[in-house]
């Protein structure tokens, strides 16, 4: 059986692998997160200025009758 100090050493390397994993998981997390509102504030934006190009398209309509 291999040495209580390899065994430690190689637990150490583990976790040091399984934290490293976890943090990297984390920033994936949360770069997906502000994607997420970014994408729902252009969306909100987009709807905003189609209801804008809207209003102006029927007032432009009105004006040229």
């Amino acid at each position: 059986m291999a040495s209580k100090t390899r065994l430690e050493g190689t637990a150490v390397k583990i976790g040091t692998a399984i934290g490293k994993a976890d943090r990297t998981a984390h920033k994936v997390t949360k770069a997906a997160q502000i994607a997420k509102e970014e994408l729902l504030e252009l969306t909100r934006q987009m709807e905003a200025l189609r209801q804008q190009l809207q209003r102006s398209s029927e007032r432009l309509k009105r004006a040229l009758k």
